[in-house]
C-alpha cells in the first residue's frame, strides 16, 4: 500500500514504512503510521516542513524491508525514512536486521536520544532495538510498532532532524544553529536540571500515567499547555467504518415467544417447520370433489365438507360427489376438485334447501385443485434463515406461525445511552426564557426519535456540565447500563473539550480514531472500554446538530445493526441524479438531500435541501438521503445538475 506525491515538493521529503504482519493485510490496523505522520505535520512550520511523499505497509519480511529502504533512499533520495514496528524480540521481529546493514553512517546519538526518552516512560524501552544511520543523503530510523514507542521516540529527536539533514546535504548547518539558539529559551527544563526531550505542550501526555501515553490534553494542566493541533490522524470515512466493524460483536442470543414483538429482530438460527402445510389434504376452490375417473356426466349430492375443525367423515365411491368449499377436507376417495362454475344444478331435495344432484361438465384430471399435505411447506423444510430479519411486513411471523412454530432464537437488540454535554445546553422542553448564551438541546431529541423508527431501546442520560469530575461520573453510571454509548459535544479542541482525556485518562477507553477527513463531523471519535466479552462502545459526536445526526447515521447506526446480528449493517446505497449544481467541499461532504423516483426517467433524483452549514438543523428537514460527494480539487469544483451520485438511504423514499 504505497502512495506518493507526485507534485514539486518544497522542504524535507519523508518515507513513512510500517512493518507488520498484521496491517499489511488490513491496513486499518496501521495506527503507527498515521501518528508519524501527525508528528511530523506538528513539527512542520515555515522554516522547517517535513512533506510525507512515500507511505507502505509491508510484513516482516527481511528483503521486502531492505528493498523499499533502498529504493527510497538510493532511487528517491529521499531526506528521511522512518520504519515503525519489526524492533522487538519477537521471532519475526527482523527490521534493524535488515536495515543496519544498509546504513554507511551509524548515529548512536539519535538512536539513544529515542531509547532515553521512552526508559523515562517505561523500563520496557530496554527491549526495544532501535538503529539509526546515514545512507547516502537520506536520514534512516527505525521505531517500535506502537504508536505510543513511536510518537514519543520521533519527537525526542524530531528537533535536531533538520540540521542533520543539512550537514547531510553537505551544508554547514549554520542556519539551523541560529534556529535552534533561538528557540532555546523556550525549552523547559525537568526537576533534576536536564534539558527535556519534548516541548512542555508535549509532556504532560505522561505525568498522570507511569506506563501510558495519551494523545489527549491532560485533564489537570493548565489552558496554556493545550495542544493547538489535533493529534489524532486524520482518517477517512471508509477506514473509520473499518475501524468501527473489527471492534463491534454480536450479542448473544435468547429464546422470544414468536408475536408481534418480534418485529426489529434477527434470527439466531435456523427455523424448521414443524408442522406440514396444509395439515390435510384441502381443496383449493369451492366446487365438488369427485372421482375423476367417472367424467362428465350427473351424480348425486351425498354430503358436504367445509373448511371446520370437526369435518365431517365422508368416503365417497365412484359415482358419488360431494360439495366442497375452499379449504374444506377432501374426502376419502376423492381424486379431484371440479370448479362450481362448471357444473349445474339437477335436482334438489324435497323441501329445495339441499342439492340432491348436480351435472359434472369437464373432464377433471387427478389431483386437480387439491392441495396434498405439505404441498406447501412439507416437515423440516427451513421457513427463515439465520440472519434475516423479522419485518413488521409480518410474512415471517405469519410463516413460522403456520408451521407450528412457538419460540425461536433471535440475537438480543443493543441498548444505547444518549448524553449530551456543555455548560451552553439547556433541555429542547424547559418553559424558560434562554439566558445569552444558552442553546436547546435538540441532539437527544433526535437521536431518541432515530431509536423509535429502527427500533433499538435508548436511555437519555441528559446533559452533563463541562466538569471533568460530573463528566466521568455520567460516563460511568452510562456505561454500567448500555451497549453502547453515544455523545455529543466536548471532543473538539476547546479548553472544556473533556470527552477525549476523560475517555482516556478517567476511564482507561481506548480511542481508535479523533478526527475524520469528511465534512460535516471532521472531529467524531470513537472509543472502546473493556474486552471483547464485555466491550463497550463510544461513540463521541459532535455537539453541532447536523453533523451529531449524519454522524449518528454513517457510525452508531450501522454498528447498532451489526450488534443486533444484521447480515447487511450499512445502510443501503442507491444512484441518484442531481436536480441541481452543488459547489464542492475540501473534504468529502456527506450532503443533505431529499431524493424521490421519477417513473418517467426510471431513476432517482436528488434535490439538496439548502445550505449545509453544520449548525443548520433545518438541511435535516425533509432529508431522507445524504449524498456522497468527493473532495473539491483543482480540476473538480463542482458538481452539475444531471451528475450521478451516490446517496445513503435514511429515511422513507418520495
Amino acid at each position: 500500500v504505497t502512495m506518493s506525491n507526485t507534485s514539486q515538493v518544497q522542504g524535507y521529503t519523508v518515507g513513512i514504512l510500517t512493518v507488520s504482519d498484521t496491517a499489511s493485510t488490513d491496513s486499518t490496523k496501521d495506527i503507527s503510521g498515521p501518528t508519524l505522520k501527525t508528528v511530523f505535520e506538528q513539527a512542520s512550520n515555515e522554516d522547517n516542513t517535513f512533506n510525507i511523499i512515500r507511505n507502505a505497509i509491508i510484513p516482516d519480511d527481511f528483503e521486502q524491508i531492505q528493498d523499499i529502504v533502498k529504493q527510497w533512499s538510493d532511487n528517491e533520495n529521499l531526506d528521511i525514512v522512518i520504519t515503525t514496528g519489526g524492533t522487538g524480540f519477537g521471532v519475526k521481529d527482523v527490521t534493524p536486521e535488515a536495515v543496519e546493514p544498509l546504513l554507511q553512517k551509524i548515529s548512536p546519538g539519535i538512536t539513544y536520544a529515542m531509547i532515553t526518552t521512552s526508559l523515562q516512560k517505561t523500563p520496557f524501552a530496554a527491549l526495544s532495538r532501535l538503529v539509526s544511520g546515514v545512507r547516502g543523503k537520506t536520514i534512516i530510523m527505525t521505531v517500535p510498532g506502537s504508536p505510543k514507542g513511536a510518537k514519543e521516540n520521533l519527537e525526542a529527536v524530531i528537533s535536531v532532524l533538520p540540521h542533520a539533514i543539512d550537514l547531510v546535504r553537505g551544508g554547514t548547518g549554520e542556519k539551523v544553529h541560529a534556529q535552534l539558539n533561538t528557540q532555546e529559551t523556550n525549552n523547559s527544563r525537568d526537576e533534576s536540571g536536564h534539558q527535556c526531550v519534548h516541548n512542555t505542550k508535549h509532556e504532560h501526555h505522561y505525568h498522570e500515567h507511569e506506563h501510558h501515553s495519551f494523545l489527549s490534553d491532560s485533564l489537570t494542566g493548565p489552558v496554556t499547555q493545550r495542544q493547538r493541533k489535533s493529534p489524532y490522524p486524520m482518517i477517512t470515512v471508509d477506514e473509520a467504518l473499518k475501524i468501527v466493524a473489527n471492534n463491534v460483536e454480536v450479542l448473544d442470543s435468547v429464546t422470544v415467544p414468536v408475536d408481534e414483538n418480534l418485529i426489529g429482530m434477527i434470527l439466531a438460527e435456523d427455523v424448521y417447520a414443524k408442522e406440514p402445510v396444509p395439515a390435510y389434504r384441502a381443496s383449493i376452490v369451492d366446487g365438488y370433489a369427485v372421482v375423476a375417473s367417472d367424467g362428465p356426466g350427473t351424480y348425486p349430492v351425498v354430503g358436504v365438507s367445509i373448511a371446520s375443525d370437526q369435518p365431517e367423515a365422508i368416503q365417497l365411491k365412484p359415482g358419488q360427489i360431494t360439495r366442497i368449499t375452499t379449504g374444506g377436507v377432501i374426502p376419502d376417495g376423492a381424486t379431484a376438485v371440479v370448479m362450481v362454475e362448471d357444473t349445474s344444478l339437477v335436482s334438489t331435495s324435497a323441501d329445495g334447501l339441499q342439492e340432491d344432484s348436480v351435472e359434472i361438465h369437464v373432464q377433471a384430471r387427478d389431483n386437480e385443485w387439491i392441495r396434498e399435505i405439505g404441498s406447501d411447506t412439507s416437515v423440516g423444510t427451513i421457513v427463515v434463515r439465520k440472519g434475516e430479519l423479522v419485518t413488521a411486513v409480518g410474512g415471517e411471523i405469519g410463516v413460522m406461525a403456520s408451521v407450528g412454530v412457538r419460540e425461536v432464537r433471535v440475537y438480543k437488540r443493543p441498548v444505547f445511552g444518549i448524553l449530551s454535554t456543555g455548560n451552553e445546553v439547556v433541555n429542547h422542553n424547559e418553559k424558560i426564557e434562554l439566558k445569552f448564551g444558552q442553546i436547546r438541546d435538540s441532539n437527544r431529541p433526535t437521536f431518541l426519535a432515530i431509536s423509535k423508527v429502527t427500533g433499538f431501546e435508548a436511555k437519555d442520560f441528559g446533559i452533563v456540565r463541562d466538569n471533568a469530575q460530573e463528566l466521568e461520573n455520567a460516563l460511568k453510571l452510562a456505561l454500567s447500563q448500555v451497549d453502547v454509548l453515544v455523545t455529543t459535544g466536548g471532543i473538539s479542541m476547546g479548553e472544556f473539550d473533556l470527552l477525549k482525556p476523560t475517555l482516556e485518562r478517567s476511564l482507561g477507553a481506548t480511542i481508535h480514531f479523533g478526527r475524520l477527513k469528511m465534512k460535516p463531523g471532521k472531529p467524531t471519535t470513537f472509543a472502546t472500554i473493556g474486552s471483547n466479552e464485555s466491550k463497550k462502545l463510544i461513540f463521541s459526536l459532535p455537539g453541532n446538530p447536523v453533523s451529531a445526526t449524519v454522524t449518528f447515521y454513517l457510525f452508531v447506526l450501522p454498528a447498532l445493526r451489526k450488534i443486533a446480528g444484521y447480515n447487511n449493517w450499512n445502510l443501503p446505497i442507491v444512484q441518484a441524479e442531481l436536480s441541481n449544481n452543488i459547489s464542492l467541499d475540501p473534504r468529502p461532504e456527506y450532503h443533505r438531500a431529499s431524493i424521490s423516483f421519477d417513473h418517467t426517467k426510471g431513476k432517482f433524483l436528488a434535490m439538496s435541501t439548502g445550505n449545509q452549514i453544520s449548525s443548520r438543523m433545518l438541511s435535516m428537514c425533509s432529508c431522507n438521503a445524504l449524498l456522497k460527494l468527493p473532495e473539491k480539487t483543482d480540476q473538480l469544483k463542482e458538481l452539475i445538475k444531471g451528475t450521478m451520485v451516490n446517496a445513503i438511504l435514511i429515511g422513507q423514499l418520495n
